[in-house]
């Protein structure tokens, strides 16, 4: 009886050690794969004054013009630090496209633009999608930016997805497989595959636990 209960608490020690082990590999990749895909991109965020029509249309014109500004001046750019750096030394211009836009459509809000690193849904743009977490991102909120989000990334530039073939250019995804590996870039371009979306679903629900014991710190 005795050896019976000893091995019984052998056995028990040897599943939870196994268990632990298993939680902490899996953890260690998410982490990895989560913060290379943090690095890779450079996102935009547009908050509406409100959810009314008339708001949620502006934050769409104030979208467009900033996007097309974002593509002027960074047309040559070849990495994530020199767009940043690029919208940085540019960000009055950002500031003053967005005010004008929004004047020129009859409000007198104000824009308030910025570049952080902030809190981010998963989403999904056309055939990429990328889990929540926190990534460098322009953020541009207008007046009272209490309506519904708008979110893309700038670089590498999913902003200019076509949106009748829902389909990334392939000069995007270049820039995405040159900045992540394989697998990495396979989590967030093959949702379909069974084991790539267990994963992808095991980065979610890891990013968005440690999102959630952020918030409550």
């Amino acid at each position: 009886m005795n050896n019976f209960i000893k091995n019984s608490k052998i056995f028990i020690l040897l599943i939870f050690l196994l268990c632990l082990y298993i939680f902490i590999s899996a953890y260690s990749y998410v982490t990895l794969v989560a913060n290379d895909l943090q690095e890779s991109v450079f996102r935009l965020h547009v908050i509406a004054n409100s959810d009314s029509k008339e708001d949620q249309n502006l934050k769409y014109e104030v979208r467009d013009n900033l996007i097309q500004y974002m593509n002027s001046i960074c047309n040559n750019v070849s990495s994530k630090e020199a767009a940043i750096e690029t919208v940085s030394n540019h960000l009055n211009d950002f500031t003053n496209i967005a005010n004008k836009t929004i004047q020129e459509n009859g409000f007198s809000y104000d824009a308030n633009v910025e570049i952080g690193n902030f809190n981010f849904p998963t989403k999904s743009y056309a055939d990429i999608s990328f889990p929540s977490g926190y990534y460098d991102a322009l953020k541009v909120k207008i007046g009272k930016a209490e309506g519904q989000n708008w979110w893309c990334v700038l670089y590498p530039a999913l902003c200019f997805v076509d949106v009748t073939s829902g389909v990334v250019p392939d000069e995007s995804k270049e820039e995405l497989q040159d900045n992540l590996t394989s697998e990495e870039y396979q989590l967030i371009s093959e949702s379909n595959h069974p084991t790539i979306n267990f994963k992808f679903k095991l980065i979610e629900f890891f990013t968005q636990k440690n999102l959630i014991t952020a918030k409550n710190q």
